[in-house]
């Protein structure tokens, strides 16, 4: 039996991922930002398939001390149910913001839980992907394509632009992917971003409002249902042997951006160590 984390499980896409791999008798350790939507998540899941091995865990991403709490239950959970192996890491918790709004760390948000909360997760579960030799998928975008880093002011704090900020988070997504690749395909881990293409979720309406809240809520409308799009990380999870590319869409792989370099890979992971006070993959003595 696999075991898979996934991010962003209580609505949307994750919720969706979850179900398809509980279909597939995987076991989910699930996260949410409360415990009353995890609670509520985890009867719909065990109700939409009787027998279901999954575990929620609550805590906010946007806060680090949160991420490293939940890694350590991850971690307590997997070595007592998993012998230390995680098969797969789903990074999918994301957001959408209509103003410029920061973390107690001062970091943008969407920079924040659409890249960095990610980043540190998986140094944090390093270890136990690694032993299984598993996979990290994570929750990228087409719109990436359109997109340079803004290396001078990552945080877009000179003038906030809530698209072109979801745009370099999402280039972030698969520069990590591609940079994750470059540091440990050797060793049997493979990484992946994945573009669900336009699906009916909420993140457009969450903490929005305004002509961000109303353009989203008319274009999802064309969107398709979550369940689509969690074929696909099912499919990057179970496959054998792994799949080739970096990024994969709901007709197998699909287009990177010409900005997903080796240099610009490694240069987000050196920024995003100082920004967090860590060296990925390395475990603090």
């Amino acid at each position: 039996m696999k075991t898979v984390v996934v991010t962003g499980a209580t609505s949307g896409i994750g919720f969706a991922v979850c179900a398809t791999l509980l279909q597939d008798n995987c076991r989910v350790i699930a996260l949410g930002r409360s415990a009353e939507t995890c609670r509520a998540s985890q009867e719909a899941l065990c109700a939409l398939v009787p027998g279901a091995r999954v575990t929620f865990y609550a805590g906010d991403l946007l806060h680090l001390s949160d991420i490293r709490a939940l890694a350590q239950k991850i971690r307590a959970d997997l070595q007592e149910n998993s012998a230390g192996r995680l098969d797969a890491l789903i990074n999918n918790a994301g957001c959408v913001r209509r103003f410029f709004m920061t973390t107690p760390e001062g970091y943008e948000h969407q920079f924040a839980l659409n890249h960095l909360s990610g980043y540190l997760l998986t140094h944090e579960l390093l270890a136990n992907l690694l032993e299984a030799q598993g996979r990290v998928i994570i929750s990228s975008s087409a719109s990436h394509r359109l997109m340079r880093m803004r290396w001078k002011d990552l945080m877009f704090e000179k003038r906030y632009s809530p698209l072109m900020a979801y745009k370099q988070s999402k280039l972030c997504n698969m520069l990590f992917a591609r940079g994750l690749m470059e540091r440990y395909a050797d060793k049997g881990l493979h990484a992946y971003g994945v573009d669900p293409g336009l699906v009916k979720t909420d993140i457009g309406n969450k903490n929005t409002g305004g002509l961000v809240g109303l353009v989203w809520t008319q274009r999802k409308k064309r969107g398709v249902d979550p369940s689509v799009p969690a074929s696909i990380y099912k499919r990057l999870m179970t496959a054998e042997p792994a799949p080739e590319g970096l990024c994969h869409g709901l007709n197998g792989l699909a287009r990177i951006s010409r900005e997903v370099t080796r240099q610009n890979a490694e240069q987000l992971f050196v920024v995003s160590d100082r920004l967090l006070g860590i060296r990925f993959g390395v475990t603090a003595s």
